[in-house]
């Protein structure tokens, strides 16, 4: 992770995006196939492919996965309205619903700020598959401390 984030404010939409799919890189999101694909003073929306990479026993999509991809969006939206040379977001409580079940094509998770306070981020991820049906929706509390002093970025 950079020393200092792209904000809405200081850079455009593209480069916003090549830096939070830059952050990716070597973690679980790249595993998982995680792009970020569009962002906004108060939300960011993300895409993941559905193939057996992510499936369970019963060849749908893992809940685990889809949980995966709304923690990620909503935690990187996170990141995006902080400076990250001074404070960081950390993920308190995640909450989803899965509602159908979903065997190809990709998701796309678009969190959308519900309160964004100096110390505590509120996010709603809704999920979707690619006939615009919502396959989860989602509830995200990230904590916002102070940057640690041993972080490796």
């Amino acid at each position: 992770m950079p020393t200092e984030s792209a904000t809405m404010a200081t850079l455009d939409k593209a480069a916003i995006l090549a830096e939070i799919n830059g952050w990716s890189s070597g973690t679980l999101m790249a595993t998982l196939g995680i792009e970020y694909t569009d962002c906004g003073e108060d939300f960011l929306e993300a895409r993941m492919p559905v193939s057996k990479a992510v499936y369970q026993p019963m060849g749908i999509l893992h809940g685990g996965a889809t949980a995966a991809l709304a923690e990620s969006v909503g935690s990187a939206a996170s990141c995006l309205r902080l400076d990250l040379s001074r404070e960081v977001p950390v993920g308190v409580e995640l909450s989803i619903t899965h509602l159908r079940k979903v065997r190809t094509g990709e998701v796309v998770a678009r969190a959308t700020l519900v309160h964004g306070g100096r110390s505590l981020h509120v996010w709603e991820i809704n999920i979707h598959d690619q006939d615009h049906r919502k396959v989860a929706w989602s509830r995200l509390l990230m904590k916002v401390i102070p940057k640690p002093a041993d972080a490796p970025y």
